[in-house]
């Protein structure tokens, strides 16, 4: 889906859910775009451009979202779960770590950069807002996709950056089984008991 179409229907979620309502996590898939955080400093793009490039509320840099690539929403009431914004962060993290563990893969973060990194090269990148104790934005992992609209960048504001995928490091997954693999890490490392999934799109999602 095009970019602006979940990030509006993010915000509506947040502003319409009241203390009882469920957390949510929504993967999606999204067209070629360029982001640029509110912390965005250079937002130069090399060369001609053809990629929408759009201001968006979450923290960070530029960075970039296309096919190939499984984004991972977190939609979570902060307040009523006691969690700060670091804890979230570092779960989130934690879950692209673990899942690249099961082969065999030693990836790492960065204290000065958040996101995970294998070898020196970012394969997930991390962006969040919170708003009235809840969090949006999330979690975008490089699965299998064109990896060249990241070297026009300075990916996440440094330049210079590499960036990889799974496909890259020898695992064969499509964007539809990684995120299926990714979400259950994020569940298990988010403490959620009883989570389900749910095929169909999301109520603000479908009314957006």
């Amino acid at each position: 889906m095009d970019y602006e179409t979940v990030w509006n229907a993010m915000r509506a979620f947040n502003g319409a859910r009241t203390t009882d309502t469920d957390d949510e996590i929504w993967l999606v898939e999204h067209e070629p775009v360029y982001t640029l955080g509110l912390n965005c400093k250079n937002e130069k793009i090399v060369g001609p451009n053809s990629i929408p490039v759009i201001n968006t509320d979450r923290g960070g840099q530029i960075t970039y979202h296309g096919p190939g690539q499984v984004i991972a929403y977190v939609l979570v009431d902060l307040k009523r779960r006691s969690m700060g914004v670091k804890q979230l962060v570092g779960a989130m993290e934690q879950s692209v770590i673990d899942l690249l563990a099961e082969y065999a893969i030693d990836a790492m973060r960065r204290e000065d950069a958040p996101g995970v990194y294998v070898n020196g090269a970012k394969i997930a990148a991390l962006g969040l807002r919170v708003k009235q104790g809840r969090s949006y934005h999330g979690l975008a992992l490089n699965v299998q996709m064109d990896l060249s609209p990241f070297s026009r960048i300075d990916p996440c504001g440094y330049p210079g950056l590499a960036t990889t995928q799974l496909n890259d490091l020898g695992v064969s997954l499509d964007v539809s089984a990684a995120g299926e693999r990714l979400v259950n890490h994020l569940v298990a490392t988010l403490g959620y008991n009883g989570a389900r999934l749910d095929q169909n799109q999301p109520e603000a999602l479908a009314h957006a």
